[in-house]
């Protein structure tokens, strides 16, 4: 019987709890649509702080070359992994809490000097721009990446056309 050929993980996608998974699976969507092999990871900086750590700091061994990480409220999950890898870390900051997102945004945006983060949007938008944002990334490498990418970019501006195309 032959094996089932599997893609090389190159994106790790990350969040502090599986009640994240509705946001950050507008990532996933995207990286499937661009055929991009990548993982779904649950791990916390809070509840499981060496977890957290292990990973973010066997990442780049194991191929990994993009970290989304989504997380609400205290949102610590995106820096915490910064601090354990070299690798581009991307945060999506989470409606979690009675502050709509606002404590994850500023929690993931304000990062010491030295340990950067790229920080998204709220939720969704934050969640789809993470995965393209990793796409564009990895397309810096990789022609095919980069051709798909730029067709990507060209169809959402015919989209946009048509929908006038209907006003008119």
């Amino acid at each position: 019987m032959k094996e089932k050929a599997t893609k090389e993980i190159l994106v790790s996608v990350v969040m502090g709890s599986d009640s994240d998974l509705s946001i950050m699976s507008e990532a996933t969507k995207i990286l499937e649509d661009f055929g991009i092999g990548h993982e779904l990871i649950i791990t916390s900086a809070h509840r499981a702080p060496a977890r957290t750590a292990k990973f973010a700091s066997e990442a780049s061994g194991r191929g990994i070359k993009v970290i989304i990480a989504g997380a609400g409220a205290a949102a610590h999950l995106a820096g915490v992994i910064a601090s354990h890898t070299p690798l581009p870390v991307i945060g999506v900051p989470i409606d979690a809490t009675s502050l709509k997102g606002l404590d994850a945004l500023l929690a993931t945006v304000q990062m010491p000097g030295g340990i950067p983060v790229a920080t998204m949007a709220i939720g969704k938008a934050g969640a789809k721009n993470a995965a393209l944002f990793a796409v564009r990334v990895l397309a810096l490498t990789d022609k095919q990446l980069a051709k798909t990418l730029d067709e990507y970019i060209s169809q959402i501006a015919r989209d946009v056309e048509a929908k006038q195309e209907k006003l008119t």
